[in-house]
């Protein structure tokens, strides 16, 4: 199963071209594991290996965390007595950049689409640049 169109594909290689790491993208991709509270959002492939993806990850611990995940691990996972594995949002749009969904998971413990709690996340990250001792 593909857990992604050709476009997000291709925008993912793109966001995940050396001279584009470093910036904040949104997540081009949402994909989670139907009955757990596993979740994760894409948003760059490696593309030299573009098995490895780098998103914000949530194993449903309550410890979101950015980094890596290996998409054939992800596709190679099976759960339940009918063996559902990883699915793909198609109705997701990554509104914010992806420091916004982190700093929001990590106010509520797990990944949020959550309009409000995405908007808490971004004022916070707003006010701890505010309050950052110039140089």
């Amino acid at each position: 199963m593909t857990l992604f169109t050709e476009q997000q594909y291709q925008k993912l290689l793109e966001n995940g071209k050396p001279e584009n790491r470093d910036k904040d993208h949104p997540p081009i991709i949402h994909l989670h594991l139907p009955y757990t509270k596993c979740e994760w959002l894409i948003s760059e492939l490696d593309p030299e290996n573009p098995n490895i993806a780098f998103g914000l990850c949530d194993l449903g611990m309550g410890f979101p965390e950015l980094g890596s995940v290996d998409l054939e691990e992800l596709q190679s996972i099976k759960v339940g007595p009918f063996g559902f594995s990883v699915l793909s949002n198609p109705f997701f749009v990554g509104t914010y950049p992806m420091s916004i969904y982190a700093e929001a998971a990590k106010l509520e413990g797990q990944i949020t689409r959550d309009e409000m709690s995405l908007n808490k996340a971004f004022q916070s990250i707003i006010q701890r640049k505010r309050n950052k001792p110039k140089p």
